[in-house]
């Protein structure tokens, strides 16, 4: 199991390499309501999609679990498990928690 704390970790850590990546500097301050996705997103559509490898990439890396974030179960959910840092940290470990089921 991923927990939250973890998962959060990853997913800013993953955020700020995707700006480096990029080539765009950090938003100021970046946290739980950081919009990802939406009106005033700090990332366009593939800087999302970048986002979401880069987190795969990281949870496989620190704890060998393969996950496919971008399953059809998210992208058919009404409100995106990506639009914020905080939700996208939620989706990690609720993802993690029924592959791990």
């Amino acid at each position: 199991m991923i927990a939250r704390t973890d998962a959060y970790d990853i997913v800013l850590k993953s955020l700020t390499e995707v700006f480096a990546q990029i080539g765009t500097p950090a938003p100021d301050k970046v946290g739980e309501d950081t919009v990802l996705v939406g009106n005033d997103a700090v990332l366009d559509s593939l800087g999302v999609v970048q986002l979401i490898v880069e987190v795969e990439q990281r949870l496989e890396e620190t704890h060998g679990v393969s996950l496919t974030l971008a399953n059809d179960k998210a992208m058919s959910q009404r409100n995106s498990p990506f639009r914020t840092v905080g939700v996208f940290a939620e989706h990690v470990v609720a993802t993690a928690l029924e592959a791990a089921s």
